[in-house]
C-alpha cells in the first residue's frame, strides 16, 4: 500500500468529523464534542497545575492520586481527590437526569447540559479571577466543586449522545483503537482521522491552559474555556430546532 492511500482515508475521516455530511446518524454533533474535548484540555491544566496534582475531568487519575495519597507520597490529597471525585459523580447524576428527561431530542440533551456546564464553568473562571490564593482551601474545595460538576455533565452528556470515539474526557480507547484497528494489526484503520482529531484536541486544550498558567492569569483557562463553551452553547441552541434523523435517540 502507497503512502496516499494510507494517509487519504484518514484525511478523509478528519475532514467528516469537523465537516459533518448532515444526513450522518451523528449530524452536526462531532464538531460540538470535539470543541469540548479541547474545554477538558483547559480546564484540566488549570485544575492540575493552579490546585494541586488534582484533576476534574479524568477521574481516573483522581482514583490513582488517592491511592499515591494514602501510602503518603508528597504533593496529593486525599481530600482534594476524594472532592473532585464526588462533585463529578455528582455532576453526571445530573447529566444522567438531563439525558433521560430530554432523550427524545439529542439537540436538547446537548444544549441543556451546555448551559449548565457553561454557567458552572464561568462561576469557577470568576472565583478563580477574584480569589486568591487558589491553593488555598476557600478557593481551592469550591474550584474542584463547581469544575467537577461542570465535567461530570458534560461526560454524562457525551455518554448519552454516544458518538463514536468522541468521549470528550477519555483518551485510553481512542489511543487503544488507532493501534488495534490499524492495517498493521490487521483491522481496517477506521476513524482514524476522528481519533487522532480527538487526541490533537485534548492536547491543544492543555498545551494552551499551561502556557496561560505559566506565562499569563491563571484563571485565563477557565476564561477561555468558558468562551469555547459559550459558543458551543448557542451552537447547540440553533440544533435544538432541528428535526433531522441525527436528533433521534439512539
Amino acid at each position: 500500500m502507497s503512502i496516499k492511500d494510507a494517509v487519504l482515508p484518514v484525511v478523509r475521516d478528519a475532514r467528516a468529523t469537523v465537516l459533518p455530511d448532515p444526513t450522518d446518524r451523528h449530524g452536526p454533533l462531532p464538531p460540538v464534542l470535539l470543541a469540548l474535548t479541547v474545554v477538558t484540555g483547559l480546564v484540566d491544566s488549570f485544575s492540575y497545575l493552579v490546585l494541586g496534582h488534582v484533576f476534574v475531568a479524568n477521574m481516573t487519575g483522581n482514583v490513582v492520586f488517592s491511592g499515591f495519597a494514602i501510602a503518603g507520597a508528597a504533593g496529593f490529597s486525599l481530600a482534594a481527590s476524594l472532592a473532585a471525585l464526588a462533585a463529578f459523580g455528582a455532576g453526571a447524576l445530573v447529566g444522567g437526569r438531563i439525558a433521560h428527561a430530554c432523550r427524545a431530542h439529542r439537540g436538547r440533551v446537548l444544549h441543556l447540559a451546555l448551559v449548565l456546564e457553561t454557567v458552572l464553568v464561568l462561576a469557577a473562571y470568576a472565583v478563580a479571577r477574584f480569589d486568591a490564593p487558589l491553593d488555598a482551601p476557600g478557593a481551592r474545595y469550591p474550584l474542584i466543586a463547581l469544575l467537577g460538576l461542570a465535567l461530570g455533565i458534560q461526560n454524562a452528556m457525551a455518554r448519552a449522545l454516544a458518538v463514536p470515539d468522541l468521549t470528550t474526557t477519555v483518551l485510553t480507547m481512542t489511543i487503544t483503537g488507532i493501534a488495534s484497528d490499524s492495517r498493521a494489526a490487521g483491522g481496517h484503520g477506521g476513524r482514524t482521522g476522528r481519533r487522532a482529531l480527538s487526541i490533537l484536541a485534548m492536547f491543544a486544550g492543555a498545551l494552551a491552559g499551561t502556557f496561560a498558567v505559566r506565562y499569563s492569569d491563571p484563571s485565563l483557562p477557565l476564561l477561555l474555556a468558558t468562551l469555547l463553551l459559550a459558543g458551543c452553547t448557542l451552537t447547540a441552541f440553533t440544533l435544538t430546532r432541528s428535526d433531522a434523523t441525527w436528533t433521534d435517540p439512539l
